[in-house]
């Protein structure tokens, strides 16, 4: 645990018998909140992907969750630094190779963020949530002495949200449609992310 108020924890998830549930949480809450109706069974197939993909991020990741008082999954992010072995998800989805799109350098560091969703319906504002998970993902960029980059695929909604708390992104592609929402391929660079981190980074202390 490593923030907590009188409403909920947010935590590092450990050990892989808990990545399963964090997929399931991901893909039904994309669906709920961009598809509506959805059935369980409709989309076995899509946790199952999320999961084997997570179980191979594992070594180098760091996946946040946030629970309420009755330990029920209610928020997730997951931050990855990239090995450049392991295939990352704007490989596949939208088959942009990170180091032609925007440096092959061997003293850059490439960190993904993914896995975010948020129940709407836990009676917490999802904003505050978002601000607190994205903290905590994108601290190890800032850290880091290398070059660092953050890559992401982002709901264009919530790009846009991104983009007005003072994340600076950069779109690499087209969008596609992935978990039930129109996604979009991005990065953004140490620099682009300080502002953000530096306006609410208070958030991630108890009061």
């Amino acid at each position: 645990m490593i923030y907590t108020n009188e409403k909920y924890t947010i935590g590092q998830l450990q050990g892989e018998e808990h990545l399963h549930e964090l997929a399931q949480f991901v893909v039904e809450e994309n669906y709920k909140h961009h598809a509506g109706n959805f059935h369980s069974n409709s989309i076995e197939d899509e946790i199952d992907l999320v999961y084997q993909e997570e179980i191979q991020y594992r070594k180098n990741s760091r996946i946040f969750v946030v629970r309420n008082r009755a330990n029920e999954l209610i928020g997730s992010i997951r931050v990855l630094k990239w090995d450049r072995r392991v295939s990352l998800p704007i490989q596949e989805i939208f088959d942009i190779n990170p180091l032609i799109a925007i440096h092959a350098e061997r003293d850059c560091h490439y960190w993904h963020i993914g896995r975010f969703a948020i129940n709407s319906f836990a009676g917490i504002s999802t904003l505050t949530l978002f601000k607190q998970l994205m903290i905590y993902a994108i601290r190890p960029i800032i850290l880091d002495t290398s070059k660092g980059y953050m890559i992401a695929e982002t709901d264009s909604k919530l790009l846009k949200v991104m983009n007005a708390l003072g994340i600076e992104t950069v779109q690499l592609g087209h969008s596609l449609n992935y978990l039930a929402s129109e996604t979009v391929p991005i990065y953004s660079t140490q620099h682009g992310l300080m502002t953000f981190y530096n306006h609410y980074q208070s958030l991630c202390q108890p009061s």
